[in-house]
Formats: structure tokens, sequence, C-alpha cells
């Protein structure tokens, strides 16, 4: 059977009577933003404080610290997804419940992946930090102690600025698998990219134009996110600290 090309079907209205299906890709590729740049700001604040608290010394902090990064790291995130929209809801107090299920649809969708991308992306932040702490040489922390600093400042000042440096590399991988993770928001009603894709497939049945304008808008915003992350591991390195980023 041959298929049928159709690139014109961008500029053709939708089933709105309203917008295109190329502004419907664009509205898509907002939500898309929207969730990865919110997520991703949460991920870092969580990650980060887990991260640091997981080097605390503190018998049980770290423990907590471990047991959340292994809850989140290990369940599917597609299975968080339906957690965090279809049960959460459920076992919150009435009133937090139902206000909600009151909510928006596409409101409580987007929120809900946010919560779910940031707080998955930030375990896997967490150990990234972690780690780049113990790559330090151990006696940086004892000299910070030694020079007056308290223990907050040591890590704030010695700690934590080579700690970026140092993980500034995963952290962009981080960063797109943020981005295309972003796709399973999809499977709640939130008409990110992907969900803008298969809503014209489904309507057109041009599945091979919907998809393949849904992945150059994923390698467009890659790339570019790619480019940004560069210049600031540039920016961030300390000549004969690091290795020149290429």
């Amino acid at each position: 059977m041959n298929y049928n090309w159709n690139w014109s079907i961008f500029w053709e209205v939708g089933p709105d009577g309203v917008h295109t299906y190329w502004a419907t890709l664009m509205q898509g590729l907002y939500w898309t933003l929207g969730v990865s740049v919110l997520a991703w700001c949460l991920a870092l604040l969580v990650g980060l404080a887990v991260g640091v608290s997981s080097t605390s010394s503190i018998g049980w902090l770290e423990k907590l610290c471990a047991g959340y990064v292994e809850l989140f790291r290990n369940v599917p995130l597609l299975v968080q997804m339906f957690l965090w929209y279809f049960v959460v809801p459920e076992v919150l107090p009435f009133g937090w419940g139902a206000a909600i299920k009151a909510m928006d649809p596409t409101w409580c969708a987007f929120w809900t992946a946010v919560i779910c991308l940031g707080l998955f992306t930030s375990s896997r932040i967490a150990v990234q930090v972690r780690a780049g702490i113990h790559s330090l040489p151990a006696g940086q922390p004892m000299a910070g102690t030694a020079l007056g600093l308290t223990r907050a400042q040591v890590y704030r000042y010695v700690l934590l600025p080579q700690t970026a440096r140092v993980i500034m590399p995963p952290l962009t991988s981080e960063a797109l698998n943020l981005i295309k993770n972003s796709s399973i928001a999809f499977t709640i009603g939130l008409m990110e990219i992907t969900g803008a894709a298969r809503s014209m497939q489904e309507f057109t049945f041009q599945i091979f134009e919907s998809f393949a304008a849904a992945t150059v808008l994923y390698l467009v915003v890659n790339a570019v996110v790619v480019v940004l992350m560069r210049c600031v591991e540039k920016r961030l390195r300390v000549p004969g600290f690091m290795g020149s980023a290429r």
C-alpha cells in the first residue's frame, strides 16, 4: 500500500476550527518547555539538598537520603506518573484531594508532570552531587574547618563550587533526559509535543508527517540545551582543574 505524503497538512485548520496543526504543535512545544524548565528547577533544588545531606555524616539522614534515591530511581517513571495523577489525590486529606480534582484538567496534568519529573530527576542529580563531593580531595573540608569556617560555609564556599564544575557534563545529560521524559506527560492528558503529534495523526492519518515534526522539535530543543550547557561549562571551567569542554 502506498503512503500519501502531504506536508501541507500542517497549515490546515484542526478540528477546533481555529488553530492549524502547526499551531497545535507549537502549543505542544510550549507545554513541553514549561514542564521541563519548572521540573528542572525543582530537580536541582531537591537533588542538591538530598545530595549534600547524603554526605553529612549523620547516620539517620544519610539513610533517609539513600531511601529517597532508591525509591524514585528504581520505580519506572510511567508508574510514578500514574501514582501522582491517580493515586495521590485519593490518599491526601479530603479537602486537598477535592481541590486537586476540581482543577482544570490541563493544569492538573501540567503540575503533576512537573512534580513527578522533578522528583524523579532529583534522585539522579542527588547521586551526582554526592559523587562530585566525594571526588574532591579529602583534605579540603579539613582545611576549610582549620580556617574557621563552619560546616555550612565549607559546603558553600569550598565544596559546592568545585562540585558544580565536576558534575556539569552529567547535568547536561540529565537536562536532555528530562526534556525527553516529558513526553510521558501525554499519558495523563497533557498535550505536549508528543501528545500534539499523536492528536494530529489521529485526525489526519498523516503519521509520518506528524512524528517527523515532533522529532525535529525535540532535536532543536535539545540542541539548544546542549549549546547553552556547554557555554556554562566553559565559563565555569577552572584551567588545570578540568579538561576543556568539547
